[in-house]
């Protein structure tokens, strides 16, 4: 097996701005000499180091990842800490657009005993990830476009919904670095013409979803987030923005007071 200092080289001569952590993942979840020589290979053909080794790191958690699902980032983080904040024991959470399902494990990590843990998406390729990670934790997983995936008891009886939609703008996907453009789902990453279309399409429907009392969070960037704040408002949820220089997220939080 090559030595770990030799695996750096490559990784660093190949841009890898991380190539000593990088080796360390690829070394720790190799079989064999064979199996790093492949696993390497994908990766300098820029291939993501998540997808190669079949699972990603998120909120101190490991999640399983298959090719062709959107890679959990650590900005995401917010809505695990924000939802967590927002909910206690015995609490119904729908983790919309969820991809592997990462926010939902996290979230199921840091708060006992929810009385229902429930994630969606449209994508089968993310569902059929999201099931590995949430069937072992009792979590239950829908195909479906947003709430249209949901059964309909849920309708008015949600305590938090999570959302990480697609919020990079149609123009700007051409831009973003060729491990998400060229080996994530575009459904994943396009948010429309200024990145919220998304966003208003949940707002729009999250009124019927949710509890009195009830909590909407959605990640978003910086940049945009007067933007979903004022989606908020147009759908009828009061909006705060939180970010978190920890992890370098933002997102906006709506709470159903009383129908």
């Amino acid at each position: 097996m090559m030595s770990e200092s030799d695996l750096v080289g490559r990784l660093r001569a190949a841009g890898s701005v991380f190539a000593e952590e990088e080796a360390a993942v690829l070394t720790s979840s190799a079989g064999s000499a064979d199996h790093l020589e492949a696993m390497t290979g994908r990766r300098l053909a820029g291939v993501p180091l998540e997808v190669v080794v079949g699972w990603a790191e998120f909120c101190g958690e490991r999640i399983a990842l298959d090719a062709g699902v959107f890679v959990p980032r650590a900005r995401t983080g917010i809505l695990v800490a924000e939802g967590a904040r927002l909910i206690g024991p015995g609490a119904v959470v729908v983790d919309l657009c969820c991809g592997s399902g990462a926010v939902a494990v996290a979230l199921h990590t840091r708060v006992p005993d929810l009385r229902l843990l429930v994630a969606a998406d449209i994508d089968p390729v993310a569902v059929a990830c999201a099931r590995r990670n949430l069937h072992p934790l009792g979590g239950q997983v829908f195909e479906g476009d947003l709430f249209g995936a949901l059964p309909d008891d849920l309708r008015g009886a949600v305590d938090l919904v999570v959302v990480n939609a697609p919020y990079v703008p149609t123009d700007a996907i051409a831009t973003m670095p060729s491990e998400a453009r060229d080996h994530e789902p575009r459904i994943a990453l396009d948010g429309g013409a200024d990145g919220v279309d998304v966003h208003r399409r949940v707002v729009g429907a999250a009124g019927e979803w949710l509890a009195p009392g009830g909590h909407l969070v959605i990640e978003t960037s910086r940049r945009q987030a007067s933007i979903t704040a004022q989606a908020f408002s147009d759908g009828g949820l009061e909006p705060s923005i939180v970010s978190s220089e920890e992890v370098d997220g933002t997102a906006v939080i709506g709470v159903v007071h009383r129908r």
